[in-house]
């Protein structure tokens, strides 16, 4: 957990199926709601499916980098908890070619998965509250991190991206999606350019409070055994 950063630079060295099914037979032991395993993993391997993909992938990061550039959060709800509408020009923003390496070169990833979710397996329990739902994705995301974990054990590096999501309309329609399903991300693997041995996190202290948000951090005391 401490040396499995989001790795985005990959050599071209290719990954063998026999690893690849071994990364995904780990990761299916992930934790999901009533243990209903509502993913589904599509293999990208057709090279116009590839290329379509990155296509996708362009035009969600330009609408992404629109908003970092603006000095926002990309489509993060209000401080209401809810989002109801663009803060950008997103028509504006798919102009406008926004260069990245990962983006570009995206379709020559060694291995690409697209991330489904079934939508009916999943216990949206915050449904309702008059806010963002989040907790439909407790269910399928420790899976994709189970991926990336496997994929370090192999020597490997990874990144669990959502970007391509903005196309959902077209990425279903290319890949065939029911509607029964929705693209929860897509995960790129492959031989890390760079290994990186320590991420920068923050500590603790930081993020943990005791009995309250805004009660008094939890802190390790001197006399803890």
């Amino acid at each position: 957990m401490r040396t499995t950063p989001a790795t985005r630079e990959f050599t071209g060295e290719a990954v063998p199926d026999v690893v690849l099914h071994r990364i995904l037979d780990h990761a299916r032991f992930a934790p999901s709601g009533g243990n209903r395993q509502g993913w589904h993993v599509v293999v990208l391997r057709d090279p116009e499916i590839r290329r379509r993909i990155r296509e996708c992938y362009q035009l969600g990061w330009r609408e992404y980098m629109a908003h970092v550039e603006a000095g926002l959060v990309p489509f993060a709800p209000q401080e209401c908890g809810r989002w109801s509408a663009p803060a950008v020009d997103l028509g504006a923003a798919r102009e406008v070619p926004r260069p990245n390496n990962f983006a570009d070169t995206l379709d020559t990833v060694p291995v690409l998965l697209l991330l489904l979710a079934h939508l009916g397996s999943l216990a949206c329990m915050d449904n309702g509250l008059g806010r963002q739902s989040i907790v439909g994705g407790g269910s399928i995301y420790p899976f994709g991190h189970n991926i990336l974990l496997a994929a370090r054990n192999e020597g490997l590096g990874g990144v669990l991206t959502s970007v391509v999501v903005r196309q959902e309309p077209a990425v279903r329609e290319l890949i065939g999606i029911p509607e029964s399903h929705a693209v929860a991300g897509l995960i790129a693997l492959g031989r890390p350019v760079r290994t990186v041995r320590k991420l920068r996190r923050w500590p603790v202290e930081q993020f943990t409070t005791v009995d309250r948000f805004d009660g008094p951090s939890f802190t390790l005391r001197s006399d803890a055994g």
